[in-house]
């Protein structure tokens, strides 16, 4: 495993993400909690020494069952991140509360990273609201020794990152979402080079944009292979990172044992892409951009709040494969009438949790209208 020497300590290049381990019955409330056991073991054996959870990860269920699992650690062996879900209105007027039970959840003493999570276009008010008080408490905790290192998360606009980062310049770290779809598609580039100037080491969230870089449409697939015959397509995003100044863990929400042994395996060797290569994914990259209406991520937060129950990010997967030509009438004539696209209420809740800011209701709609003409 690769090492980072940053913010004072050495952590391993791979960090394993808490949002999508395997489940049961496909519930994401309930993990299956043995395989995720073997999963952080297999990490744990092979290098692996930080761990990303939050308070919402799998309906809530993600920290308690990290501190299950970890208690079987001794504590110097893990560096445990957690982040506070300030993009709850709701939540700000509870963060004693909520920032305690986190600690009990994942039955530690202190959290070794912690992080305001997904400071966006639309939350970063409430962040900065004095009658919340957020910064200035996350600040106590830290001196009081609950917290070791303090950043934030973010999926918001440049500007947005800019008057964060204006407001809490003692920001550690800030981890963004990073891979090389997303480098010109969501800015990423330009963020990278916001915090190099102000000195603030990169983490990474979704390297492989939720699986979907992990597997290519057979004519992307075979361009990349016809320069690294021995690289496996998933690698490509990760030797894509490698070749970015400035980063410090990659997190990968890894669900299966295989992943975990693939991605373990490429970020134990440093091989950064030739210009020649760089450019051939970036090309990828645009083609993938005009083939992705709808950027979902799958990380299930709107499915929490959706009154209905809808799959939400399998509906998005089925309206962008619509898009593309695939009839996805048979797969939505299979689902429930109730979960259906045309069941979308146009409540819009899951709006306010989603990290893409997608226009959820309105596409929905849109999809409804496309299959019943």
């Amino acid at each position: 495993m690769l090492f980072k020497d940053v913010c004072g300590e050495r952590l391993s290049a791979l960090g394993l993400g808490c949002m999508r381990f395997p489940t049961l019955d496909g519930d994401d409330g309930r993990i299956d909690e043995e395989k995720a056991g073997e999963i952080v073991r297999y990490a744990m054996e092979h290098g692996v020494n930080y761990y990303d959870t939050a308070w919402a990860y799998h309906k809530g269920q993600s920290e308690p069952v990290m501190g299950r699992i970890l208690r079987a650690y001794p504590r110097e062996r893990f560096h445990l991140a957690s982040k506070f879900p300030g993009y709850s209105t709701e939540s700000l007027a509870k963060k004693e509360d909520i920032f305690s039970s986190q600690l009990e959840r994942c039955q530690v003493g202190y959290f070794d990273f912690y992080l305001f999570h997904n400071v966006s276009d639309d939350n970063i008010d409430a962040y900065l609201d004095p009658q919340y008080g957020i910064i200035d408490y996350l600040r106590a905790q830290k001196a009081a020794g609950r917290i070791r290192h303090l950043g934030f998360s973010t999926h918001g606009s440049l500007e947005t990152v800019e008057r964060f980062l204006d407001a809490f310049p003692e920001a550690e770290f800030c981890q963004i979402q990073l891979n090389y779809m997303d480098w010109t598609f969501q800015r990423a580039a330009d963020k990278v080079a916001l915090l190099r100037g102000r000195g603030i080491p990169v983490w990474v969230m979704e390297p492989v944009r939720g699986g979907r870089l992990a597997s290519l449409e057979p004519e992307l697939d075979e361009r990349l292979r016809a320069m690294r015959p021995d690289e496996g397509i998933p690698a490509w995003a990760f030797r894509f990172l490698q070749s970015i100044e400035g980063i410090g863990v990659v997190l990968s929400g890894m669900s299966n044992l295989e992943q975990v042994r693939d991605n373990i395996a490429t970020m134990s060797e440093s091989q950064p892409l030739s210009e020649a290569e760089l450019a051939a994914l970036l090309e990828t990259a645009q083609e993938l951009c005009r083939r992705t209406a709808v950027p979902c991520t799958a990380c299930h937060y709107c499915v929490v709040k959706c009154p209905q129950g809808l799959d939400i990010p399998a509906l998005l997967a089925l309206y962008n494969a619509q898009l593309n030509g695939e009839s996805a009438a048979a797969s939505v004539a299979a689902l429930p009438e109730d979960k259906r696209p045309q069941s979308c209420r146009a409540c819009r809740s899951c709006e306010k949790v989603c990290p893409q800011q997608i226009k959820i209701a309105a596409t929905l709609g849109q999809f409804s209208r496309l299959l019943h003409g």
